[in-house]
C-alpha cells in the first residue's frame, strides 16, 4: 500500500469535499481518501504501482468535468487571482451604485440602511446559497442525495422536496418565534440599532471572507456528519427535521438575518423576514439536490464569488454607516 499528497485546485466548499471523496471511492485502486479544504490538499492510500504523476493523470480525467485539477507540485496562480479580484471590483461598484440609485429614487427599497424587510432577506439568502450557504448546507444536502441516489424507487426524490419544505417551514416558524422573543424583551431602538451593528459587521466579515480575506476562518461541518446523513432511513419525518435543522447550522448570513428576525419584535415579521431568506436560498440548493452545480465548479465561480463579495462588503458598510447614524455617532451620509 501507498500514500500520496496532491495539491487540489478549483475547490470551493464542503460540497467540493464530497464530490471528489465520491468520485474516488469509484476508483478500485483508492483504499481511502481524505480532502482538506483549507490546505487545499488531498491524501489517498492505493494499492496501485503507478507513481504519483500517473496516478493524478488518471484521477484528473474523473475530475476535471468537475472543475477541479490535482498536481504533485502545487501550483502558484497568484496572477490568475489578481486578475479576477481586479476584474471583480468594478462588477461590484456598478452593482451597487445602481442599487444605490434604484433605492434612492424609491423604485426599489429593500430596506438596506433602515429596517431590514423581507425583500431585503431575499436578497441576502440568494447571495448566501452561492457562498457560506452552500459551503454548509450544500455539503449535507449532496450527503442526503447521495443516500437517496442509491433508491431506485418511482418517489426516490420525496425525501429531498420534504427536506427544503421542513427548511422553508422551519425557517417561517423560528423566525416568528425569534420575533416574539424580541417582542418579550423589549426590543427599544438603541438595543436594535445595536443588533443591526452587529448584523453589519457579520456581513461586512462574510463578505471579505467571498473575496478571498479570512478565508482560512470559513466554517465547515465534520465530514462524520455528512457520513451520517448518507445513512438516514427514507422516513417522512427525516428530511423534514433535517430541513428545520439547518437553522441552527453555523452560517453567518443566516445567523445575520436571525438577529434582524429578532431585533423586529414581532412574529409576523420575523416569519416573514427568515421564510424569505429560506426562498432565497431555495433555487441554488434545490438545484444542488436535482441537478447540477456546474456553475459552482465552473471557471467563471471565482469571479462571481469575489464580485458578490464586493456588493456584500459594500451592502455591509452602508448598513453600518445608517446604524450609526440613526444612533447621531455620525451625521448622515445618504439621504435614503
Amino acid at each position: 500500500m501507498r500514500k500520496y499528497t496532491f495539491h487540489v485546485k478549483g475547490t470551493h466548499c464542503a460540497s467540493c469535499k464530497i464530490l471528489i471523496g465520491d468520485i474516488f471511492k469509484e476508483q478500485d485502486f483508492i483504499l481511502s481518501s481524505k480532502v482538506d479544504l483549507k490546505k487545499e490538499i488531498v491524501e489517498i492510500e492505493t494499492n496501485s504501482d503507478k507513481n504519483a504523476e500517473e496516478i493524478a493523470q488518471i484521477l484528473n480525467v474523473k475530475i476535471k468535468p468537475n472543475g477541479y485539477v490535482l498536481s504533485v507540485e502545487k501550483i502558484i496562480s497568484e496572477k490568475e487571482k489578481d486578475n479576477t479580484i481586479w476584474q471583480a471590483i468594478p462588477i461590484g461598484l456598478v452593482f451597487l451604485v445602481l442599487f444605490f440609485m434604484l433605492q434612492k429614487s424609491g423604485i426599489l427599497n429593500l430596506g438596506i440602511g433602515g429596517k431590514t424587510t423581507p425583500a431585503t432577506s431575499f436578497i441576502i439568502g440568494i447571495i448566501a446559497s452561492l457562498s457560506s450557504c452552500l459551503a454548509i448546507v450544500g455539503g449535507l444536502i449532496l450527503s442526503l442525495s447521495a443516500k437517496v441516489a442509491q433508491d431506485e424507487r418511482g418517489g426516490a426524490k420525496k425525501p429531498l422536496v420534504l427536506f427544503h419544505a421542513g427548511r422553508l417551514f422551519g425557517f417561517a416558524i423560528l423566525g416568528g418565534v425569534l420575533g416574539l422573543v424580541g417582542e418579550a424583551i423589549g426590543v427599544n431602538f438603541v438595543f436594535s440599532a445595536i443588533l443591526g451593528l452587529i448584523a453589519s459587521v457579520v456581513m461586512i466579515m462574510l463578505g471579505l471572507n467571498l473575496v478571498g480575506i479570512f478565508k482560512k476562518s470559513t466554517v465547515t461541518l465534520p465530514s462524520n456528519i455528512f457520513s451520517f446523513f448518507r445513512k438516514v432511513e427514507h422516513a417522512t419525518w427525516t428530511p423534514i427535521l433535517i430541513g428545520v435543522g439547518t437553522f441552527f447550522l453555523p452560517c453567518g448570513f443566516t445567523q445575520s438575518m436571525q438577529i434582524a428576525a429578532l431585533s423586529s419584535g414581532s412574529f409576523i415579521s420575523g416569519l416573514l423576514l427568515m421564510f424569505a431568506f429560506a426562498l432565497g436560498t431555495l433555487p441554488v440548493l434545490a438545484i444542488v439536490s436535482f441537478g447540477s452545480i456546474s456553475f459552482a465548479q465552473s471557471k467563471y465561480a471565482p469571479l462571481f464569488f469575489k464580485s458578490a463579495g464586493i456588493i456584500v462588503v459594500g451592502l455591509g458598510i452602508f448598513a453600518l454607516l445608517a446604524q450609526l447614524a440613526g444612533l447621531g455617532i455620525i451625521n448622515p451620509l445618504f439621504n435614503i
